[in-house]
């Protein structure tokens, strides 16, 4: 069912529920990624008995109002205002599903004790430095040059011409690359380690090794991040589901049904 709500500073955010149940699931999208895109997941998981709630960020899907070169959004306020109204729209304990960026941004919910676990799906420390040798010849001149110069150019960064997504707001593309150059990400660029280091959940986090906007240094740095996680890595290949690729958005697949999505459903039960 399709709900709006409105976080902090009055902004109008748009979510779906999935399921009815006592036992919520968060599911936190990726950078230009839109909440329909968790749909037939969080069907899934509404089906194995969560109750699931979608939500796009400001600038994205059905949270897009007017001109995106004219809205003044920055990457934290995906967080500290868009994730936070969806987490505290739940009012119990909560469990998370974060994709990329929503895995990155989890340590920036309000009361994080109320989080009871977090499945993390391509989510990295996005610092530019994390990636083996090769990756680094194309994360250096995105995080340092590219990002910042599309934006200034189409005064939004251009995310669905490039397969980045969806187009993003420029105060989102600009933050972004910034968090990129710092050696602890986004946790360095806004000062927040001590918050990381409340987060005291079980975290399993996915490392697929065709994913080349997550190799396993990035997750591994994320980890570091949530320095008193109880955390996991899950190192996956597509070989062990006889398939040839699965990359930064297949799991989100329906193809995955009764391969990744069972058993992400049941660690979350587990939880």
């Amino acid at each position: 069912m399709e709900i709006t709500l409105t976080a902090s500073d009055g902004y109008r955010i748009g979510a779906a529920t999935f399921g009815s149940s006592d036992r919520p699931v968060l599911i936190m999208p990726a950078t230009g990624v839109p909440q329909s895109y968790y749909a037939k997941f969080a069907t899934y998981l509404a089906e194995r008995g969560f109750s699931v709630l979608t939500f796009d960020y400001r600038g994205i899907g059905r949270s897009k109002d007017g001109d995106l070169r004219k809205m003044e959004a920055r990457m934290r306020d995906w967080a500290l205002l868009d994730a936070a109204a969806a987490f505290q729209h739940l009012s119990s304990d909560v469990l998370v599903v974060g994709h990329s960026f929503g895995g990155q941004a989890l340590g920036l919910l309000p009361d994080l004790a109320r989080v009871r676990g977090a499945l993390l799906v391509g989510s990295q420390s996005g610092y530019w430095g994390n990636w083996p040798a090769l990756g680094k010849l194309w994360m250096w001149p995105t995080t340092h040059f590219a990002l910042d110069g599309a934006t200034k150019l189409f005064g939004y960064f251009p995310g669905s011409r490039l397969g980045f997504g969806e187009d993003l707001p420029p105060g989102v593309a600009h933050e972004w690359a910034a968090w990129c150059r710092n050696p602890k990400y986004l946790v360095g660029a806004l000062g927040v380690e001590q918050k990381y280091a409340k987060v005291r959940a079980p975290f399993r986090a996915y490392a697929i090794s065709d994913d080349a906007f997550a190799p396993l240094p990035a997750v591994e740095a994320l980890g570091r991040l949530y320095p008193n996680s109880k955390w996991e890595t899950r190192r996956l290949a597509p070989r062990e589901l006889g398939v040839d690729s699965i990359g930064h958005f297949g799991f989100f697949r329906e193809r995955f049904r009764d391969s990744l999505w069972r058993e992400a459903a049941d660690w979350l039960e587990r939880q």
